[in-house]
């Protein structure tokens, strides 16, 4: 397969400009496309086949659930059962990075859902994402642009990378703007809702408008294999660089001080925050931004994760982060890349 690629500016474009790629959607064909969170790969959410090509190209488990994305949140009512508090939610974060999953409806064909019966519904508030929607004219399934396991796209660069061939267009609109995948919630009351993947909204955040909010054990443990997964990113390891990661949590002095051990011992990458870069040898070190800017931290996050792959080096180490606000999606995401190992070093005392 030949994959075009459209450079599109997502300040000043055009319909026309996405003509081509909408069809390609239309036809159930597959296309990379930019939205505020990371690269998605796109296909017709109606058609059956062309979930199977997005599992296909990706490399993913078909049990593994797709988002289905609509160009206005109203528009999610001929796939799935909506109720008031959907509609309080998407008047807050719709258009926006908040995924919400409800009962589906006939429209939405199980492959898409892994063979449940309930379906995963977004808004995107990127303009190229939401154009391309709305010219189609059906919803696009789209999970992250990567092939399974690896790091999200957060650039064009990054999908032409893992899909060059794979599917038949790519658009390049730049950057994603946030850098982690949206927070995906389940409805299970009039005004309750258990958080399933943390994101750009926070728990913080949704507590603000549902009065019931539960954050799943899944958000920092690995399902059980006789588990099920209800939506992406739970089961299977995800966003994991080739080399093996591992994280390093408790006392900063002492993680500083395991890095720079490891550094000494040689041969290994540390993705490290501002605050540390000065006590570090310059070589294999990723900077991520300060411990302070998770936000900063969650859009360079894939990229560094990537970049780890490109360093000479045989193991990567990061800080773990802490689960308050936005380090929860952090902490996510992690987690998952390390297959949950995580180290904390103790000083020798017998060394001054």
């Amino acid at each position: 397969m030949k994959t075009s690629l459209f450079a599109v500016d997502p300040e000043k474009f055009t319909d026309r400009d996405l003509d081509t790629a909408a069809k390609i959607i239309r036809s159930g064909g597959l296309v990379v496309f930019p939205t505020e969170t990371v690269y998605g790969i796109g296909g017709d959410a109606t058609n059956s086949r062309s979930a199977e090509r997005i599992y296909a190209a990706k490399g993913r488990p078909s049990d593994n659930p797709l988002i289905i994305h609509v160009a206005d949140p109203a528009d999610a009512e001929p796939y799935a059962v909506t109720c008031p508090l959907y509609y309080r939610l998407a008047k807050h974060f719709m258009p926006g990075p908040l995924t919400v999953i409800m009962p589906k409806k006939d429209t939405i064909p199980l492959t898409v859902t892994g063979g449940l019966d309930s379906v995963a519904v977004r808004c995107p508030s990127h303009p190229i994402a939401n154009a391309l929607i709305r010219l189609s004219g059906v919803p696009i399934a789209a999970p992250s642009a990567n092939i399974s396991g690896r790091p999200s796209a957060t650039c064009a660069a990054h999908a032409l990378h893992d899909f060059d061939g794979r599917v038949d267009a790519i658009i390049d609109g730049g950057e994603s703007r946030f850098g982690m995948e949206s927070t995906i919630v389940k409805i299970t009351g009039e005004d309750s809702l258990i958080l399933l993947r943390p994101g750009a909204v926070t728990f913080d955040a949704l507590c603000c408008v549902c009065s019931d909010v539960t954050v799943s054990e899944t958000v920092t443990r690995m399902l059980r294999e006789d588990e099920r997964p209800i939506c992406p990113g739970m089961k299977y390891r995800h966003y994991a660089p080739e080399k093996p990661l591992a994280l390093v949590g408790g006392d900063p002095d002492e993680r500083l001080r395991f890095f720079r051990q490891k550094q000494q011992e040689g041969n290994c990458i540390i993705i490290c925050y501002d605050e540390q870069v000065r006590f570090l040898s310059p070589d294999g070190i990723i900077n991520i931004g300060s411990a302070a800017d998770p936000e900063r931290q969650g859009h360079l996050l894939f990229s560094a994760l990537r970049l780890s792959d490109e360093l000479p080096g045989d193991a990567v180490y990061a800080n773990l982060p802490d689960t308050e606000g936005l380090g929860l999606a952090l902490y996510n995401r992690l987690i998952r890349a390390a297959a949950h190992t995580v180290i904390y070093p103790r000083r020798d005392p017998s060394v001054n």
